[in-house]
Formats: C-alpha cells, sequence, structure tokens
C-alpha cells in the first residue's frame, strides 16, 4: 500500500492578531502566498506537478472569503492549472487539510499536495462570519440544548473545575511554553521552519520573561454574572496569561508519497502514520483530545509510552493538562518547543504551524514517533501519529 510522506513543512513568524502587530499590514491571501513559494523554493519541486492544494481558515469571511487558498495558489505564481479548496473544521482546520492531502496520497488519488492554512484576525476578528443578531446554530440545536451552548472560555472554565485545575497550576504551565519558545529560538531550532516576511523574523507573542508572578496579577478573562449563576462551579482561573492570544499567520506542509519522493529528489522529514477525527460534548467542546488520542493509538497499533513527542495545541492551559490528567502522558514530551499559548493561536494556520514545528522537532530529537492532537469549536479533535524517518 502507498504511504504519505512530508518533505517540507513552512510557516511564518506568528504576529499579534491586533491593529498593531507586526503582520496586520498583510492581506491574509499574501499571507499564506508567502508559505506556498517558500515552500516550493525549499523543495525545489515544480509546482505545477501539485496535485491539489488543501487550505484551512475558519473565518471565511471579507479578505478571507472567495475560497482564500485558491488566490493564495495564483498569488504564490503557481501555474493556473493548479487548483485548491478551503476546508473548515475550526481550529483544527489545517491539521484536517493534512489528514485529507495524506489520505488522498495513500488512495493513488494525489501524487503531490500541499495541506496549509491561514488566519490574520487583524483584519479578521473571530466571529467576522457570524452578523450580529444571527443564529449559527439553528432550532433543532436549540432544542436538544435548551439552556444553551457556551463560548470556548466557559468551557475552558469549566474544564478547569472538572479536572480541578488550580490557578497556579494553568499559571505555571503557561509560563513553561513561553520557556521553552524562547529557548527554541535562542537555540537556532525555529531557522528551519520559519519563512521571514517583510522584515518579521520572529514570533511576536513569546515572552522570555513571563513569570508566575506577573500572571497571578491578570483578572479572569471571562467572567460573565449569567454563567456565573449556571455554573456556580467555576473559579475563573482563565486569564489571557494561560491561553491562546489572538493572532496573524500562515503554515504550509508538502505531502506526497514514499517513491515519488525518491523519484523527484525530495527528502523525506516523516511518514503519516495514522489519522482520527472525533467529535464529544460541545459544552465541554475542548475535551475531545482525549478520545481522539485514545482513537488515534488504537489505529496506529500504538501505546502511549511508544510516542517521543506530543503537540496538544494549547488553546487553553486547562485543555492541555486536563488531557494530561486523563492519557498519563509525560509533560516533558509535550510541546518541547513552545505551544500556542507563547507562539501563537492563528486559527485556520494552527494545524500546519504545529505539524511543521512537530515534524522539525522530530528530526532535531530523532524521535521515531509523534502524536499531534487539536481541539475544535463544537466538540470536536483531530489526532494524527508521525512516524519519523
Amino acid at each position: 500500500m502507498r504511504d504519505a510522506v512530508i518533505v517540507e513543512a513552512v510557516r511564518t513568524p506568528i504576529g499579534k492578531g491586533r491593529p498593531n502587530g507586526s503582520l496586520t499590514h498583510v492581506h491574509p491571501v499574501e499571507l499564506l502566498a508567502h508559505t506556498l513559494r517558500t515552500l516550493v523554493e525549499r523543495s525545489g519541486v515544480d509546482p505545477a506537478l501539485i496535485d491539489d492544494v488543501i487550505g484551512g481558515t475558519v473565518d471565511q469571511v471579507g479578505e478571507q472569503a472567495m475560497n482564500t487558498t485558491r488566490y493564495a495558489v495564483l498569488s504564490a505564481g503557481f501555474p493556473e492549472s493548479v487548483p485548491a479548496t478551503t476546508v473548515d473544521r475550526q481550529c483544527g482546520s489545517s491539521q484536517q487539510a493534512v489528514h485529507f492531502a495524506a489520505q488522498g496520497v495513500i488512495s493513488g488519488a494525489y501524487d503531490l499536495v500541499v495541506a496549509c492554512g491561514v488566519e490574520s484576525m487583524s483584519r479578521v476578528p473571530m466571529w467576522s462570519n457570524v452578523p450580529a443578531g444571527k443564529d449559527p446554530f439553528g432550532p433543532g440545536v436549540a432544542e436538544r440544548y435548551p439552556e444553551g451552548l457556551i463560548p470556548q472560555g466557559i468551557s475552558a472554565e469549566l474544564i478547569a473545575a472538572k479536572w480541578s485545575l488550580s490557578r497556579e497550576e494553568m499559571d505555571a504551565f503557561a509560563v513553561d511554553s513561553h520557556r521553552k519558545a524562547a529557548e527554541a529560538w535562542e537555540s537556532g531550532l525555529f531557522a528551519d521552519e520559519v519563512a521571514p516576511l517583510d522584515g518579521v523574523t520572529r514570533d511576536e507573542c513569546v515572552r522570555p520573561g513571563s513569570s508566575t508572578q506577573v500572571l497571578a496579577g491578570l483578572k479572569p478573562a471571562y467572567y460573565d454574572p449569567a454563567f456565573a449563576e449556571r455554573f456556580p462551579q467555576i473559579d475563573w482561573n482563565v486569564t489571557a496569561g494561560n491561553a491562546s492570544p489572538v493572532n496573524d499567520g500562515a503554515s504550509a506542509v508538502l505531502i506526497t508519497s514514499s517513491e515519488t519522493a525518491v523519484r523527484l529528489g525530495l527528502r523525506p522529514l516523516a511518514r503519516l502514520h495514522s489519522f482520527a477525527v472525533t467529535g464529544s460534548d460541545p459544552l465541554l467542546m475542548l475535551t475531545g483530545v482525549v478520545p481522539a488520542t485514545e482513537k488515534v493509538l488504537r489505529k496506529a497499533s500504538l501505546s502511549l509510552d511508544d510516542i517521543d513527542l506530543f503537540e496538544v495545541n494549547e488553546a487553553f492551559s486547562s485543555v492541555v493538562l486536563a488531557w494530561r490528567q486523563e492519557t498519563g502522558a509525560d509533560l516533558s514530551k509535550v510541546n518541547v518547543h513552545g505551544g500556542a499559548i507563547a507562539i501563537g493561536h492563528p486559527l485556520g494556520a494552527s494545524g500546519t504551524r504545529l505539524t511543521t514545528t512537530l515534524v522539525h522537532a522530530m528530526r532535531a530529537r530523532g524521535a521515531r514517533y509523534a502524536l499531534q492532537t487539536m481541539c475544535e469549536a463544537g466538540g470536536l479533535a483531530n489526532a494524527m501519529v508521525l512516524e519519523g524517518l
């Protein structure tokens, strides 16, 4: 049976998703086009050979509407014959793009395919795709969940309460994320994955001087009297310091089969081994990473002890710490170059950003197996296992 391997992986530096962010001047199509151009330049492939480009974007409206991935392909200078599509599995959109791309290669539908993603949260803020007064859920969902669905921040608080996660524990995890990211930058470990853009060379949100003392002074980010009455178990410990920021960025990976890689003279970085996606409680919407991890390990016929490195998206400290409690994973193997709390979380780009960071970390550390998983709005999660080559 054919396999699927990653032969190149790149990302932009991650900017603050604010009007004063370092990448706010860059149109989202151009953010993604930059990674696509860099991907083919570094790999040396002829872009005319690419069978498809599958991109993830969450807020597909305004400057991110009309199949952003297609216009990024054109802006990157690829031949007009190269097709593209844009998918939405919320925060896991570009990880889902990796799944689709790899499954296409394994099935024989593709020989060479790009999985990628972009989000400019400064230019297209979160929830821009839901006009004021409009209901994106519909009456059937309202009937099934009569008390109403909740925002992700409240879900993060419920997770902290259910798993008895203290403010101190969540803040310490966040500080460690910044420390690891800062050390990775200082050690040159991001050099092979980052494609500088318009003079921006580093991730803008990494704070080397972060401390638990500083984070302890932050106010709860999601306190709401109505939710406090509905959920009296919440202690309101989720802050801007132990949650991911809003960001601008793009990322891309090039996927092919081992035999095509040999034919084109490409060096595989990792084999895409196994895939899983699952649904979970849309109230505790961020806990799907637990069953997704269990499911992908079963599909891979591996145990947790077989995994050398983990990438678990740091949407909130509480998500990763609850996942760790449930799985028993060794936290020293998790997000070893820092996670989204420090590096950033440009929604649609985050899946392939994690993959990019992971494959380079695997090569740097000689890892045999690695596992990536992401929580997603609506009670969803993706997971996949990569094998080092």
